[in-house]
């Protein structure tokens, strides 16, 4: 969500009840500064930043955070360091960390994480290899010491339910909140989510071991045809001697540069890159985010109570019925 989860997109869903999360991304530090102050300004309600582990100013935004009297943030982008965990407790700020197995989340919370967040390859942007509903039961069983919240693919109330009675505290959702009134994005963006199926949302694709591709999912276009075309670009240079492996690697990187905002803010939708969740077809219209919120709230509560009714019905614990 990094430049659509902003002061206007963050104070909304605070407001409305949720839990708003800035996306730093690749701001600096008086940027997120003038950011959480903006923010403060729309909303009185507790509110987080995410940030970068590999952010090459991550320090001075965690002191960027404390000085702005940030109560929780999320590390993302990789395992974070302990000495960041250390660095924002020691500010008092409640910290989440993202974790991609269970040796990994037991060992984030040993490092002093105050909460986990488990993201699924059906979430948009850069994503992991597992499922949610996977990792949901490889982590959710065995890590009680702390909150866990479930992200990637999520997208009606009736799922929230679901993992709420796995053992999850509660939710992650992006995909679900560009379709806000209040988000930002550009009305080209808003629409190809709004046409968009899940099977749109595909990842990035690598044609050649030797240079690895960071999965990526978003919406098909034809951004991505020339992505591949790049590659084999680049490679059929190295492979003549034209071109260094490092170089061929650099040139790959850097072509999706700047390519979410060019989607997003800019509206580019053929040539930028329009990361989307696999729930991306369960965006229909653009709403407000009070409203969205309360029909997510809606679903879930009469999914559970579905729930306590057959548990109440069958006089055991609620379970799926044979086929």
């Amino acid at each position: 969500m990094s430049w659509l989860s902003d002061r206007n997109l963050v104070s909304a869903i605070s407001n409305a009840g949720g839990f708003g999360v800035i996306a730093c991304g690749s701001l600096g530090p008086e940027e997120l500064g003038a950011e959480i102050a903006a923010t403060s300004e729309r909303t009185d309600r507790p509110f987080g930043v995410n940030l970068i582990t590999m952010h090459p100013e991550l320090t001075k935004l965690i002191d960027t955070c404390a000085a702005h009297g940030v109560t929780h943030v999320a590390l993302a982008g990789g395992l974070p360091q302990a000495s960041a965990i250390s660095r924002l407790k020691d500010a008092g700020i409640k910290v989440l960390a993202f974790a991609p197995a269970l040796a990994l989340a037991k060992r984030l919370v040993r490092n002093g994480v105050d909460a986990l967040v488990i993201e699924g390859m059906e979430a948009g942007g850069h994503i992991g290899p597992v499922s949610t509903g996977v990792l949901a039961q490889e982590i959710l069983p065995f890590v009680r010491d702390v909150p866990v919240f479930v992200a990637g693919g999520i997208g009606r109330g009736a799922a929230i339910a679901m993992y709420l009675g796995a053992g999850a505290s509660g939710v992650q959702m992006g995909t679900r909140f560009v379709g806000a009134s209040e988000c930002i994005a550009h009305p080209k963006f808003k629409q190809a989510f709004f046409r968009g199926h899940a099977r749109d949302a595909a990842l990035s694709v690598q044609i050649d071991e030797r240079f690895p591709v960071i999965p990526v999912r978003a919406l098909a276009n034809k951004g991505t045809q020339l992505f591949v075309e790049k590659q084999r670009e680049v490679i059929a240079k190295v492979d003549s001697g034209a071109l260094s492996p490092a170089d061929a690697q650099l040139a790959i990187e850097r072509f999706w540069a700047g390519a979410l905002r060019r989607a997003a803010i800019d509206g580019d939708v053929e040539l930028g890159s329009i990361m989307a969740g696999q729930s991306v077809g369960l965006v229909k219209c653009e709403q407000p985010t009070a409203e969205i919120i309360a029909h997510l709230i809606e679903e879930a509560v009469e999914a559970l109570d579905m729930m306590a009714a057959r548990a109440v019905t069958s006089g055991s614990p609620a379970r799926a019925q044979p086929i």
